[in-house]
């Protein structure tokens, strides 16, 4: 009898413990969010002695510049389209694409950037995508992010809804690349960082888009 107890206990447990994971995997959210960082400008020090780093040393002097944003799943959707359509189904009615999911992507710079033309302060600030097949233009704005949507709300934006460019700080030509592989989740990253520069690149589906920066001596 107490040996049937115990297994029923066990049992009750067990259906717990998988009704928890459940609820757990339903309150996932569709887009989880991500972050990409480089660390620049920075010197290597005591190279080889026992650290607890790749290597030895330690990192000195470096600021650091990061990327942050929803991370959307291609799920076996067409992302960008053809042709007229291309890029309606990405921008949901907006007018640029907030190149993530639900809060507007973040940059934050430690250090002056010079992107293109123009350079971007240290400071933080939205990113955005102007979208158009073969013709993407990376948008650095000074549009503040709602960190949770408010339709009343006129001074920040919830993704790219409601964004005009009178708050750009730059604009630049994105090189697009065709990959060999679909990604399936939306993906920004760092490429080719050195000590004074490299390219910041988001990557779905196969399409890879970058645009190169090198750190600036400006303010």
């Amino acid at each position: 009898m107490r040996h049937n107890v115990t297994l029923r206990a066990a049992a009750v447990g067990a259906a717990l413990l998988a009704g928890a994971a459940m609820y757990a995997q339903e309150k996932r959210p569709l887009s989880p969010r991500g972050s990409a960082a480089a660390h620049v400008g920075g010197t290597w020090t005591n190279v080889g002695s026992r650290t607890f780093v790749v290597g030895g040393g330690t990192y000195e002097g470096a600021k650091w510049i990061e990327i942050t944003s929803g991370r959307p799943l291609k799920r076996g959707r067409d992302i960008f389209g053809t042709g007229a359509d291309y890029g309606k189904a990405t921008l949901i009615g907006a007018p640029i694409w907030r190149a993530g999911a639900d809060i507007s992507t973040q940059l934050k710079t430690e250090v002056p950037l010079k992107i293109g033309t123009g350079t971007v302060s240290a400071g933080e600030y939205t990113l955005f995508i102007d979208l158009k097949q073969n013709d993407w233009t990376f948008v650095v704005s000074r549009w503040p992010a709602q960190q949770n949507y408010d339709p009343n709300n006129k001074t920040a934006l919830w993704g790219a809804y409601g964004y005009t460019p009178d708050k750009d700080v730059l604009r630049a030509k994105m090189k697009l690349e065709t990959l060999p592989h679909s990604h399936e989740q939306l993906t920004w990253e760092f490429l080719d960082v050195t000590k004074t520069g490299g390219a910041m690149a988001v990557t779905w589906d196969k399409t890879m888009a970058l645009v190169p920066f090198t750190v600036s001596s400006g303010t």
